[in-house]
């Protein structure tokens, strides 16, 4: 919902600091899912400000490794690697707050990643049909594919893990409320593919 208002601000710098790095685009997206990695399993250990730390050096990967294949030129490989490996990181951290203490985490955690699923299925599924078609956006900035919005992007998937990592008591609360506004999301795309693909 806020990645179109806040990429204007987070690009310039992001483009700054890749300019100066010039490293290769898929070493930094398969670093920053091992800073991902570790973070859940910071968080299994119940170390939630590490796994906090983890996380945001994730996401600065995340947003850095897009930066430099625009410098250097997107590839298919790297598009699919940035959006398999994030997908991935939101999943083992909710299985890490499920592990960490199951009797209050498992089942929202188990809700969560039935939510993550409908988010991830519409959105991929939506952006193929979108290619298919020769649709194209660039509201979320330059991608590799098609972006559709919603409720729940990027920067409100960030800020609800950060919340979550900086007081994992609230979890299982705040995994039930952004789980419910994931499938709101996920409804609003498949309402969109049905008037948009019609």
């Amino acid at each position: 919902m806020f990645d179109p208002y806040l990429r204007p601000l987070i690009d310039p710098p992001l483009r700054r600091l890749a300019h100066r790095l010039r490293w290769h685009a898929d070493a930094v997206t398969l670093g920053g899912f091992a800073l991902g990695l570790a973070a859940a399993l910071a968080l299994a250990l119940d170390q939630g400000l590490v796994a906090l730390l983890l996380f945001l050096l994730n996401r600065l990967a995340d947003g850095l490794d897009g930066a430099l294949a625009r410098i250097n030129g997107p590839t298919d490989r790297g598009g699919l690697l940035d959006i398999v490996l994030d997908f991935a990181v939101y999943a083992l951290l909710a299985f890490a707050f499920a592990w960490r203490d199951p009797p209050a985490a498992a089942l929202p955690a188990a809700f969560l990643l039935a939510a993550f699923m409908a988010t991830a299925s519409s959105f991929l599924a939506y952006a193929i049909i979108a290619a298919k078609r020769g649709q194209d956006t660039e509201a979320r900035g330059r991608k590799s594919f098609y972006h559709l919005g919603g409720l729940t992007e990027g920067t409100e998937t960030i800020l609800f893990f950060a919340l979550c990592l900086a007081l994992p008591g609230w979890f299982p609360l705040l995994a039930w409320m952004f789980g419910a506004l994931c499938l709101l999301t996920a409804l609003g795309r498949v309402a969109s593919g049905w008037r948009d693909f019609a």
